[in-house]
């Protein structure tokens, strides 16, 4: 949390990535690729990799991490759903939290803020896919507001076998989206409005870390 506010814990916070935190990010991501098949990635990318990854979404859309105690426990992002220009309202979420910190409100922390700085930019609407089956991630989607939306049949072959992919829906703010939409702000020219920290804040307030 920040100075002089209180919550759940006070070691935890939510802040942006840098690209310094490639490693502890590929910490998490890595067990995810090599042992399941919800990433769709054959190899789990090196810290270089995932440095870039890191920098390249930063230039438009958040990239957030949770700490406890100063070390990473989970991240999220926003990314380009598709490259064409009638697509630069919506994005794309993703969520990873590390297996001893789960069930601890750090994806629904890192969800809420990812939502809250995606209003700031003028997004209109979210999308996530989940490989299925993936139950867990059924419930988290449909407790943060999603719909299903469709599925996408034996869309991956992934472990010697086939998956089926649901995609997910959630427009932001719980609004229609605008009839005249200006193009979505940059992620820098948000940092450092008055209610970045605000969002940041929203995020920590879910955390659930037992003291």
């Amino acid at each position: 949390m920040r100075d002089g506010e209180t919550g759940t814990d006070a070691n935890a916070r939510i802040r942006l990535a840098t690209s310094g935190d490639a490693d502890a990010v590929r910490s998490i991501y890595e067990p995810f690729v090599e042992s399941t098949p919800i990433t769709f990635e054959e190899t789990p990318p090196t810290e270089a990799e995932l440095a870039d990854r890191i920098e390249s979404t930063l230039e438009t859309a958040p990239w957030l991490v949770c700490e406890r105690d100063g070390e990473v426990v989970g991240y999220a992002k926003a990314g380009s759903l598709r490259s064409m220009p009638a697509y630069r309202w919506v994005v794309e979420l993703s969520v990873y939290v590390a297996a001893d910190a789960r069930r601890s409100g750090v994806a629904t922390g890192l969800y809420t803020s990812l939502f809250e700085i995606l209003a700031l930019q003028g997004y209109q609407g979210v999308y996530a896919a989940s490989t299925i089956p993936n139950p867990e991630s059924a419930r988290f989607h449909e407790r943060m507001g999603f719909e299903r939306i469709g599925v996408f049949p034996d869309a991956g072959y992934m472990l010697e076998e086939w998956h089926d992919v649901q995609w997910w829906h959630r427009p932001i703010g719980d609004r229609e989206p605008a009839a005249d939409p200006d193009p979505p702000t940059p992620l820098p020219d948000v940092r450092d409005g008055p209610n970045w920290e605000v969002a940041l804040t929203a995020g920590e307030e879910r955390l659930e870390f037992e003291e």
